[in-house]
């Protein structure tokens, strides 16, 4: 069966999504730009391969699915990624908790 998971760009990617810049056990999720709709492994890869700068999503769409969990390739929408408690709700896998603090650099203000 073919991997139907969105492709993620990055820098030194592992499978998990992990990249040069994030590459801890729980940094396992990508998120799909506002700005040009392609999944990043974090904001440091968009800067360092886009050719553009990063728009954050407005809460208007925090809906809209934008956050892959790269341990089981689920879509989560920003909402619920920001409500999960840093824990897929499709298969249990840890996110880490520090993402909290980049959060202005993907999402509109709550």
């Amino acid at each position: 069966m073919p991997d139907s998971r969105p492709q993620v760009h990055g820098i030194d990617l592992d499978a998990q999504t992990r990249c040069a810049h994030y590459n801890s056990s729980v940094d396992i999720i990508a998120i799909k730009m506002k700005c040009c709709g392609v999944f990043y492994a974090c904001k440091d890869c968009h800067h360092a391969l886009a050719e553009h700068e990063i728009e954050v999503w407005p809460r208007s769409e925090w809906d809209e699915p934008a956050v892959l969990c790269g341990a089981c390739g689920e879509v989560l929408s920003v909402r619920e990624y920001m409500d999960c408690g840093n824990v897929c709700p499709n298969c249990g896998a840890g996110f880490n908790p520090g993402c909290r603090h980049h959060y202005r650099d993907y999402f509109g203000a709550e």
